[in-house]
């Protein structure tokens, strides 16, 4: 197991403090959970249907370039989350970031965690792990409209209010991280 890509100045804390939340790589086992995911009323409207969403993981599976992670909670998995190196990919409302910048995508996909804080807990956890392992910021593009997701972002410690266009023409909220102590697990 690599912890936050097994930084030796962070097995210290692991030997301290149990992280809570584990990043777990996506197996083609995953898919059915995270199309049913993709299915529940609080999803809709913000991700594209389950088949095309999943035809996108399959098309990224074993690639290397999209780090895909199902997101665990004392031994249940409840929410996807993905990130990439920016450079690497055509995200226009990205150019103005650092060399290495790693762009993050997710979702809460178990109702039963919605409201409890856990959302903007991960997504802590997750950018302060990939700042660990080098990424000089985390970048995350919710829709303006989707409120729900920027508060959970900003209460997570992403900051920015500039409105771009994505790849596909849709503005987004461009929102970074850019700090803070790692204190999650990234399992291989």
């Amino acid at each position: 197991m690599r912890r936050c890509a097994g930084l030796r100045g962070l097995r210290r804390i692991f030997r301290v403090v149990r992280p809570e939340y584990h990043f777990v790589p996506v197996v083609r086992a995953d898919y059915p959970l995270i199309s049913y995911w993709l299915r529940q009323p609080h999803i809709g409207g913000w991700w594209g249907a389950p088949e095309h969403e999943i035809a996108l993981i399959e098309k990224d599976f074993g690639q290397g370039k999209t780090d895909m992670r199902m997101v665990w909670y004392r031994g249940h998995a409840f929410a996807y989350a993905q990130d990439w190196d920016v450079g690497q990919e055509d995200a226009p409302h990205y150019a103005h970031l650092p060399r290495g910048s790693r762009g993050l995508d997710t979702f809460l996909g178990d109702p039963a965690y919605l409201g409890q804080g856990h959302a903007a807990r991960y997504l802590r956890v997750r950018a302060q792990c990939l700042i660990a392992a080098g990424a000089p910021c985390v970048a995350v593009d919710p829709d303006p409209a989707n409120v729900r997701a920027v508060a959970t972002y900003k209460k997570a410690g992403f900051a920015g209010d500039l409105i771009a266009l994505c790849q596909d023409g849709d503005p987004v909220q461009v929102m970074t991280f850019q700090g803070g102590k790692a204190s999650g697990r990234t399992e291989t």
